[in-house]
C-alpha cells in the first residue's frame, strides 16, 4: 500500500492478530447475544488493530526517507573489519553480501552482511524500501551503535539498504 510517496508494509504478525480477533468476534457474536450490543466498541477496536501498525510503519518509513540524504552526505565508506567501538555514533557506508536475514516477518529485519574483511550485524527498525534476499550484494547506510543499548559489540543501525550491481568475492568459510 502506498501513502503519498511512502510504501507502507504491514507485518504478517499484525495481519494475523487482526484475523484472529475478527474470527473471535464473529464466533462471539454468533453464540452470545450480549456481544451484538457491544459491537459499537468491538468493530472500531478491530479497525484500530489494523490502522495502528499501518500508521507506525508509515511514520518510521517516512522518517527514514527524510534522513537518508543526510546519511548519504555524511557517511564514510568503510570496510567491515574497521568498524570498532571508537566509531559508535558515527554514520558509515558499507558494501557486502547478505549472508543471513532474521526477523523479516516482523518488519524489523536484521541482516548479517559480509565483505572480504569480515561480517557485521545490520539492524533495521522498519521495513526496507526494496526486498532484500540472502546472497544479494547491498550497500548499507547507517550509524554504528552498540548491540544492547549500553553494552555489546558494535553493530549498524541501518537507515537505508539497497541492492547494488557490484560483485564482491568472499573467501570460502568452512
Amino acid at each position: 500500500m502506498k501513502i503519498g510517496n511512502v510504501e507502507v508494509k504491514v507485518s504478517i504478525l499484525a495481519i494475523a492478530v487482526f484475523v484472529v480477533f475478527t474470527l473471535l468476534l464473529l464466533v462471539a457474536s454468533v453464540y452470545s447475544p450480549d456481544v451484538r450490543s457491544q459491537l459499537i466498541w468491538l468493530i472500531p477496536g478491530l479497525f484500530m488493530l489494523l490502522v495502528i501498525p499501518i500508521a507506525l510503519n508509515y511514520m518510521s518509513r517516512s522518517q527514514y526517507a527524510d534522513i537518508t540524504p543526510v546519511y548519504e552526505a555524511e557517511a564514510k565508506s568503510v570496510r567491515i573489519k574497521l568498524i570498532n567501538e571508537n566509531m559508535i555514533g558515527k554514520p558509515v557506508r558499507i558494501q557486502g553480501v547478505v549472508e543471513k536475514i532474521r526477523f523479516q516477518f516482523l518488519n524489523r529485519p536484521q541482516y548479517i552482511i559480509a565483505d572480504r574483511s569480515g561480517e557485521i550485524s545490520v539492524k533495521m527498525f522498519t521495513s526496507p524500501d526494496e526486498d532484500i534476499h540472502e546472497h544479494d550484494v547491498v550497500e548499507v547506510l547507517g550509524m554504528v551503535i552498540r548491540r544492547y543499548i549500553a553494552v555489546g559489540d558494535p553493530v549498524i543501525n541501518c537507515v537505508s539498504i539497497k541492492k547494488t550491481e557490484n560483485s564482491i568475492s568472499l573467501p570460502d568459510r568452512k
